[in-house]
């Protein structure tokens, strides 16, 4: 069902085949010769969570800055700085919430001019990753789906309405995964975009434009 349109306030984006055309963790994973590895590990049944550990232990020994390099070569999606200036000028607060890392996620943010950014933090020592991760989900928190993310993406939204004194019906969610699902119900406006079918079905409206956003925003 398409909503009306209404006062938004705050738009949440997923990172990763949201805000880039590609997977930062892919990306990382063909450059640096660990494909394989990393494939394995998606495939196997361990909760999501879980496979957060183990891919970021293949990050281990190598330079933060050679893999800031990598990331900052990861394109954009279409229209992604024409749609962050155009909400900005209409006062809306943005914010990024990725379950990738909170490093390359805050370069983006500067990149973007975003508001907010909540990720994973990936522990670097002496400019080397150490392959330990600290989850954002410190909780462990269920999604609805019964799985366990390394970040709560509807936990990030909450947070943010009581921060900025909203309510859900007024934030703008987009993604296009299994883990921004909750994050897409709970907004006021849930937009898969580029996404599966299953994702798709959560949502209010599935989309290749990301300009689409506008239309549903006053002003």
């Amino acid at each position: 069902m398409v909503k009306q349109k209404q006062q938004y306030k705050l738009v949440l984006f997923d990172m990763d085949g949201t805000l880039l055309n590609g997977r930062t963790i892919c990306v990382f994973a063909e450059k640096k010769g660990f494909t394989d590895q990393l494939s394995a590990i998606l495939l196997n049944t361990k909760e999501p969570y879980e496979k957060s550990i183990e891919i970021a232990k293949l990050l281990q020994g190598i330079r933060y800055q050679e893999l800031l390099d990598i990331f900052r070569k990861i394109p954009l999606q279409e229209h992604v700085e024409t749609i962050i200036p155009l909400l900005r000028e209409k006062q809306l607060k943005t914010g990024l919430v990725t379950d990738g890392y909170q490093r390359f996620a805050n370069d983006l943010k500067k990149r973007l001019g975003l508001d907010y950014v909540f990720a994973n933090r990936l522990a670097i020592n002496n400019q080397l990753v150490t392959g330990d991760l600290f989850f954002q989900n410190k909780v462990l928190q269920r999604s609805n789906n019964g799985k366990i993310y390394s970040i709560n993406k509807r936990s990030v939204l909450d947070f943010l309405c009581m921060v900025l004194d909203i309510t859900p019906n007024e934030v703008i969610a987009v993604g296009d995964g299994q883990v921004d699902i909750d994050m897409i119900e709970a907004a006021g406006l849930g937009f898969a975009y580029r996404a599966p079918p299953d994702v798709q079905s959560h949502a209010d409206i599935a989309t290749d434009d990301l300009r689409l956003i506008i239309k549903y925003i006053e002003g």
